[in-house]
């Protein structure tokens, strides 16, 4: 049993920072304005605009001067989420 929960909670830890990179390949594009068909693209968008809406809805003050921090927000988030799971997984 403790061997099911230690996958899982390594598991949970591993998608949490292929998110993370999600994030991270996101918030690059926007620098970039890439093509907006490309399904790529539109995939990575699908992953990240419910993530970056909740935040915004929630802490409207992450957006200063037309710049969006809500990526860092939710990387910091990520973060300490994962903290809690190798918290857990010790």
């Amino acid at each position: 049993m403790h061997l099911i929960v230690n996958s899982t909670l390594g598991l949970l830890a591993t998608l949490i920072d292929i998110y993370i990179w999600i994030i991270i390949i996101s918030a690059l594009l926007s620098f970039v304005n890439p093509d907006p068909y490309n399904q790529i693209v539109q995939a990575i968008r699908k992953l990240t605009e419910p993530a970056y809406a909740l935040v915004s809805r929630y802490m409207p003050f992450v957006v200063i001067s037309g710049i969006d921090l809500s990526p860092i927000v939710i990387i910091f988030v990520l973060n300490i989420l994962k903290s809690v799971l190798y918290g857990l997984y010790i």
